[in-house]
């Protein structure tokens, strides 16, 4: 398992992965953790991810200065930036999201789904209007995940949907 990940860092609901590719960061949320302790490569960028993250998992309102993704489209660029606007605590809908960058909501969705930052681009502070909307591409408990992010932040709205 160490192979797959630069990083590995236990969280209550499951671990945080980290990988580099070439100079690009990548987090990844596990549904459990494949390894009881935590571990870290020598990697610098790695270890400021891996320090920033333990920080946020003790203290939501730990600030997060990592590179932003380098990759993504000129649009989802335009999503991610929105995204990371919105501030600890609160969240916004696909629609109030898509408004803002003159888009649709669909086209947000999709954007969050191409996220390959979540923490530093929060996207589970992105929200249907009517609940607590999609995360992690659907992977199964991932709302379970967005739910646990959306409490440790204060949210309360998504707790039991």
């Amino acid at each position: 398992m160490k192979n797959q990940f630069d990083a590995l860092i236990n969280a209550p609901f499951g671990a945080v992965a980290i990988a580099v590719h070439g100079n690009q960061l990548a987090i990844d949320f596990l549904l459990q953790s494949p390894v009881s302790e935590d571990y870290q490569s020598e990697n610098p960028l790695v270890q400021q991810a891996y320090a920033q993250i333990l920080q946020y998992l003790q203290q939501p309102n730990a600030p997060f200065n990592l590179p932003t993704p380098i990759g993504g489209t000129p649009f989802q660029q335009r999503v991610w930036q929105a995204i990371a606007a919105i501030p600890v605590g609160q969240v916004r809908t696909y629609g109030q999201l898509a408004r803002q960058i003159g888009s649709g909501p669909r086209a947000v969705a999709n954007a969050c789904g191409a996220n390959n930052t979540p923490l530093i681009i929060p996207c589970h502070r992105v929200v249907a209007q009517n609940g607590i909307g999609g995360f992690m591409q659907g992977k199964q408990n991932g709302l379970r995940i967005k739910q646990w992010l959306l409490a440790h932040e204060g949210v309360s709205k998504y707790q039991h949907e």
